[in-house]
């Protein structure tokens, strides 16, 4: 059987009866993008000439992505993230905004309420045998090279096993493992005492990883550290870095490697001079340069829902 019944009036009076599009009542943008979305899965349907065994597998995996907990990690890796962020690259174009630090996606895995330190913040509170010291240090200018007095950058990475503290299958992290947040003074400058990361794989038994299974695409990420900047005046900025010579850094099932977020990583010696564990260090210095607000506001602001943490 391969029927065409989208353009029909019974089923274009379905879709407006499912969005209440007669209605005065309720949110008016709510019913246009549930009209949209509905009008797009309706069509996609005779399109492909989907079976109802197909649509029911479809409703049963999104019952389970829910359940798993999972839907921002899937966000990640079916590209949602990463077209929010070319979409948002297109209006800074448009609006002739250019200079910043490029962004990336935020990824799942940000906790709110990390302690803030002035100037350096030691953030590796649990021992890790398996990761050597490593210290992230820069500055934060406007696109003018002025430093950024009391901005705020705001990090956090996985540890040698792949683990983000508070998601932590383990129970092995401190809350705030791996967390931390420096506000600059006034030459700009930030300095975070830390251990190197490893990338991490979406959970093996997870919707997530199940449905790659199925496009036949892993699902695991190159080693990186997430930070959100903000400073007055400036719009905040959502990026990463990865760490340099990771094999997948081309490969990232988020698609959130970017050319000039991969910054060298330097051997250093004297780590028992700043409180490291060892002598031997690895450092990277990357600098954060934040564009101002547009009209007064910051379009870069996404509110979605967040893990909170007490200190």
């Amino acid at each position: 059987m391969n029927v065409k019944v989208f353009e029909t009036k019974a089923v274009q009076d379905l879709l407006s009866a499912a969005a209440n599009l007669s209605c005065e009542d309720g949110n008016d943008r709510a019913k246009q993008i549930t009209h949209r979305l509905l009008s797009d899965l309706f069509k996609a349907i005779d399109d492909l000439n989907m079976t109802p065994d197909e649509i029911w597998a479809g409703v049963n995996y999104f019952n389970r992505l829910g359940q798993d907990g999972e839907a921002a990690l899937l966000a990640a890796g079916l590209g949602l993230e990463k077209f929010l962020d070319i979409r948002m690259d297109a209006a800074d174009k448009q609006a002739e905004i250019d200079g910043g630090t490029p962004r990336t996606i935020e990824g799942p895995l940000y906790v709110e309420g990390a302690p803030l330190r002035d100037g350096m913040s030691k953030i590796d509170l649990d021992a890790d045998p398996d990761a050597g010291p490593l210290v992230i240090r820069g500055t934060v200018t406007r696109t003018g090279g002025t430093p950024v007095a009391g901005a705020v950058v705001e990090c956090w990475h996985a540890n040698s096993k792949g683990f983000y503290s508070h998601f932590d299958p383990t129970g092995a992290q401190s809350p705030f493992n791996l967390r931390g947040a420096v506000r600059t003074g006034d030459d700009g400058n930030y300095e975070f005492h830390t251990l190197m990361p490893v990338g991490y794989g979406c959970p093996p038994h997870g919707a997530t990883q199940q449905l790659l299974n199925v496009l036949a695409r892993h699902g695991n990420r190159p080693a990186h550290v997430h930070f959100f900047v903000t400073g007055d005046g400036l719009r905040r900025l959502t990026t990463q870095i990865n760490i340099e010579g990771d094999p997948l850094i081309w490969d990232d099932f988020a698609y959130a490697t970017r050319e000039d977020l991969i910054p060298p990583v330097v051997e250093k010696t004297g780590g028992a001079v700043l409180g490291l564990k060892e002598e031997a260090y690895r450092e990277i210095n990357f600098n954060f340069v934040l564009t101002p607000l547009v009209q007064g506001k910051d379009n870069q602001l996404v509110n979605r829902l967040r893990a909170t943490a007490e200190v």
